[in-house]
């Protein structure tokens, strides 16, 4: 294959990397440094890295007809500013148009676009099954939704991935990595009275697999199907550091731009694609901690409001 990835020097697209290059696969990554960081995909044999935003259409247009992609993973996206509207709206919506359009020309073979479970907006099930309405209601997730509509009514064999919160190398947003740098530093933290579903990358990659080399179509939930509370993941980043205290950390109700409850059901991406995640809550957590041990933490984003972090 010549797997062509959006934001490629971000958590998820270095992962995947990693994953395809030593199977003899033509890469190539797109990115503009944004969030995302230039050491972790260094140009070695098979490997392209290209710097640029998706937002510029002559920019995307050329990459595409010099690489000529058979599969592409789309997963750039704007999120650092969460209000800056033009910004996401450039990024996630024009930006996704011109991968759309590009990748059409090119006649790809598949078109992996990995969205984010904010889709849903406020949820009124749980777990959230994936024909659940769609309610985006920050600049985020009305963007990234926006995208996903015009990838899937492209005409392209298009597979969107609607995923949790997917913890693995490199992985510097959400309470995980602030919970482990804080704490390190000796500095008070607290906690979001809130429930979130947590995936391992060793998972996320399994289904990759799966998607990016069968003829699956449509949208899917990828996820282990169960919540945990954000003081969970506290308690297991204290026990790991063998930190003790005299009083409990502080759990305050959700901001206003936050989701009490956010929790995807896969049951539907179980059945039809044959895909079981092999890591649980805690297991998933502490692989992700002993990688920290080893790497530690680089920068901390997050889609809420710096005034109301989810957790700090």
């Amino acid at each position: 294959m010549r797997i062509l990835i959006s934001g490629g020097a971000g958590c998820l697209g270095a992962s995947l990397v990693e994953t395809y290059l030593p199977g003899g696969h033509e890469l190539l990554v797109l990115d503009n440094f944004a969030t995302g960081k230039r050491e972790v995909v260094p140009e070695v044999p098979g490997l392209t890295v290209v710097t640029g935003t998706i937002a510029d259409r002559t920019f995307v247009d050329e990459v595409f007809d010099r690489f000529s992609p058979t599969h592409v993973i789309h997963g750039a996206a704007a999120y650092k500013n969460r209000a800056d509207w033009r910004e996401d709206a450039r990024t996630n919506v024009e930006g996704t148009i011109n991968v759309i359009e590009a990748a059409r020309r090119a006649g790809v073979a598949r078109l992996i676009n990995l969205q984010t479970a904010l889709c849903y907006g406020r949820p009124t099930i749980l777990p959230i099954p994936v024909d659940h309405p769609l309610a985006p209601f920050t600049s985020y997730g009305i963007s990234k939704t926006a995208g996903e509509a015009y990838a899937l009514m492209s005409g392209l064999p298009v597979a969107s991935l609607r995923l949790a919160n997917v913890t693995g190398p490199r992985l510097a947003i959400g309470p995980i990595p602030t919970f482990y740098k804080r704490l390190k530093a000796g500095q008070s933290c607290f906690c979001s009275d809130t429930v979130r579903d947590f995936l391992d990358m060793e998972d996320f990659l399994s289904l990759m697999k799966i998607v990016l080399e069968g003829t699956a179509t449509g949208v899917y939930n990828v996820s282990t199907g169960e919540g945990h509370t954000i003081k969970e993941i506290f308690d297991i980043v204290v026990d790991h550091l063998g930190i003790r205290f005299d009083a409990p950390v502080t759990v305050i109700p959700p901001g206003a731009d936050d989701v009490p409850s956010v929790v995807l059901d896969p049951s539907r991406t179980i059945q039809t694609l044959g895909w079981t995640p092999r890591y649980d809550f805690d297991a998933t957590i502490r692989r992700m901690l002993a990688w920290y041990d080893v790497h530690g933490v680089s920068d901390i984003y997050s889609h809420l409001r710096a005034s109301e972090p989810a957790a700090r």
